[in-house]
């Protein structure tokens, strides 16, 4: 970790949102890793920031799930347990599935053409990788994202974007790179896409509700065999 979030950087963003951001995406790269405990006085001086505004930041990352704080043990990074991951994405599937209905009636059409071309910049981008990965930066540059938005709905963005959209990101970058799964997730997205285009809200449903499914299988099906490798080494 060699960011420097301080007061010197040049930024119209708040210091906390900064050292928010930058505590987050390490968070969920692995840089600060999964269970990891959290030295305040440690990052205050990483990132050049005073405690005041370092806990801010934590307190935040605790609303999203990706800290935790136990009383007399300090802060802690999140770790998921194979259980809670598959519990997750079992959320996620319903609420996605939601989400990409309501986008099917609320997208504009500048919407959608623009969410196709964000597709196209992620087919580069694996592409780049050679096929091996497909992480998507937050925000407006992450497909589930996008169509959260588009719902409208603020109730369902604040859920998803409030803790499970996180978790699910850290699992996807940290792991992604053993799956099989990124062109695969891609053509998905596409036909995600063309339901919504054609304003077929149970089809964009379904499609994304499977599209997440087939995700989870694959995390199970990883796990089995994870487990079937430990077993054989014992």
């Amino acid at each position: 970790m060699k960011h420097q979030v301080n007061d010197n950087n040049q930024s119209a963003t708040p210091l906390t949102d900064r050292i928010f951001d930058v505590l987050q995406d390490s968070i969920i790269k692995g840089e600060i890793p999964a269970g990891s405990k959290i030295s305040e006085p440690e990052l205050a001086k990483t990132y050049g920031v005073s405690r005041g505004t370092l806990r801010e930041a934590l307190s935040r990352l605790e609303e999203r799930h990706l800290v935790i704080r136990a009383p007399n043990h300090g802060a802690r990074v999140i770790s998921l347990s194979y259980e809670e991951l598959i519990e997750t994405y079992q959320v996620r599937e319903v609420l996605g599935g939601l989400g990409c209905r309501l986008a099917v009636q609320n997208m504009t059409d500048s919407e959608i053409a623009e969410l196709k071309k964000l597709l196209d910049e992620h087919e580069k981008s694996i592409a780049e990788d050679q096929g091996l990965s497909y992480y998507q930066e937050e925000g407006e540059f992450d497909f589930h994202y996008r169509i959260l938005q588009g719902s409208r709905n603020k109730r369902l963005l604040a859920i998803l974007d409030g803790g499970l959209y996180q978790l699910i990101r850290m699992y996807r970058y940290q792991f992604s790179t053993d799956s099989p799964r990124p062109l695969l997730a891609l053509k998905e997205h596409r036909r995600i896409v063309d339901a919504i285009e054609e304003r077929d809200g149970e089809l964009a449903e379904l499609l994304m509700r499977r599209h997440i499914r087939t995700a989870r299988i694959s995390v199970e099906e990883r796990h089995k065999k994870a487990m079937a490798k430990d077993r054989g080494n014992v």
